[in-house]
């Protein structure tokens, strides 16, 4: 039988192994796609024929005040490519640099320092329009809307409300429980206020709010009902490669638009599957991918699309920060099962905690074995089974299921989203 050999990233190195050809079932890449060769001119062919919409410069009359919301160092837009494109064409219709101006999508994150704030948007943006941060939690910067048909009460930064129109910025990828990033996101969870943030992601408990599903999905569905409290008049959001390049620029109506880039997106990094594998073989993709287990939950989330029940998953992650969250440790050591921390969650849902659950409910379908340098104590304490190497894993996924299981590797386990094949 004749062997196939693999060379996977892990941290800033190869993991290397080989297996019995007639095992792999597949190998799942993202499809090459050339990036687009003018980005700028794109993004104004996108402004000037949106979907659904005026162009942006008959939106906006002279007079009237706008705020872009951009995203925050977490989400790669190149915001700093669109900014400066965005502002002269506002200026072209009369809008001058003193009536726009941006705050960034920050969510729950933490307020952006001045340099990062420069490196996001470019020097010369930072330097023609103010900028802000909002803090999720200080209500007296929110204004109340409403409270969704879900039961979701609705406030935004006041900064965002008080504009006579609201352009949404970013960037669209699949995203592990509101289906794909990008689109309503930008407003909630980006400028919302926390309690709005923690009741829209306390869905994530229903069994329709998973990676790559919009239509049904009642955390999608409570955003779009909560923005269209606030309607942004205009979205930019752009699609990139792994390069961070540009693919495709969408712009338009804030609905309709992004679920013309989502199907983009699918086409791109979706990638499909006969039938569920007995054993998955994924990598995050090296550093930074697998910098700590918070990031490396988007490759779980992937590659639990591609096992089956009761199969196992063997995980390529260095993890050289460890966790990267207290709070996830916490709620770990203080719930050792999965349905505890499901249980804690549903009691008391936090944003931060619930990285716990969305781990471990991957855990609960398939057995996830962790090749990483975390110590092998706090591997077993997040549910891990730890493996000091490769040859470990595949020896222990091979007592489980037997000398001959159907095997899928996964090389860009962070970006592949496996879907089975409609028949």
């Amino acid at each position: 039988m004749s062997k196939v050999e693999y060379s996977l990233k892990y941290g800033e190195g190869k993991i290397k192994f080989a297996l019995d050809s007639a095992q792999i079932a597949g190998e799942l890449k993202i499809k090459e796609r050339i990036p687009l060769e003018n980005p700028e001119q794109a993004i104004l062919e996108a402004i000037r024929n949106p979907i659904d919409t005026k162009p942006l410069g008959q939106i906006v009359k002279p007079g009237e005040t706008v705020v872009f919301i951009v995203n925050d160092p977490t989400r790669v837009a190149n915001s700093h490519i669109f900014m400066p494109i965005l502002l002269d064409e506002l200026n072209r219709a009369g809008i001058p640099d003193k009536d726009m101006y941006i705050v960034f999508a920050l969510g729950t994150h933490r307020p952006m320092t001045e340099e990062e704030i420069i490196h996001e948007v470019g020097p010369a943006v930072a330097s023609r329009v103010r900028t802000y941060n909002s803090d999720c939690r200080d209500g007296s910067q929110y204004k109340y809307f409403g409270t969704t048909s879900r039961g979701t009460p609705v406030s935004f930064n006041k900064l965002v409300v008080e504009a006579d129109h609201i352009v949404c910025t970013g960037s669209v990828v699949h995203h592990f429980f509101a289906g794909f990033g990008g689109g309503r996101k930008a407003m909630l969870p980006g400028v919302a206020y926390y309690e709005t943030i923690r009741k829209n992601h306390s869905m994530m408990f229903e069994p329709d709010a998973v990676i790559g599903k919009l239509e049904g999905n009642p955390i999608y569905h409570d955003q779009v009902e909560g923005v269209q409290m606030c309607r942004p008049s205009f979205l930019i959001n752009a699609v990139l490669n792994e390069k961070k390049e540009f693919l495709k620029v969408f712009a338009g109506d804030f609905v309709t638009a992004h679920k013309e880039a989502c199907k983009f997106v699918d086409t791109v990094y979706g990638a499909q599957i006969e039938s569920p594998a007995d054993l998955v073989i994924a990598t995050c993709g090296g550093y930074p991918k697998d910098i700590n287990i918070y990031q490396l939950q988007k490759t779980m989330d992937n590659a639990w699309c591609a096992v089956r029940e009761g199969g196992v998953v063997i995980i390529l992650g260095e993890c050289r920060e460890g966790s990267g969250s207290e709070l996830y440790e916490k709620t770990m050591r203080e719930n050792d099962t999965a349905d505890k921390v499901e249980a804690s969650l549903r009691a008391n849902f936090q944003i931060g905690a619930h990285k716990a659950y969305a781990v471990t409910r991957l855990m609960k379908k398939a057995e996830f074995i962790l090749v990483s340098s975390l110590e092998m104590e706090l591997a077993k304490s997040l549910l891990f089974t730890p493996a000091k190497d490769i040859e470990e894993a595949l020896a222990m996924a091979f007592a489980k299921l037997g000398p001959s299981p159907r095997i899928i590797i996964m090389p860009q386990g962070s970006l592949t989203v496996p879907r089975l094949k409609q028949k």
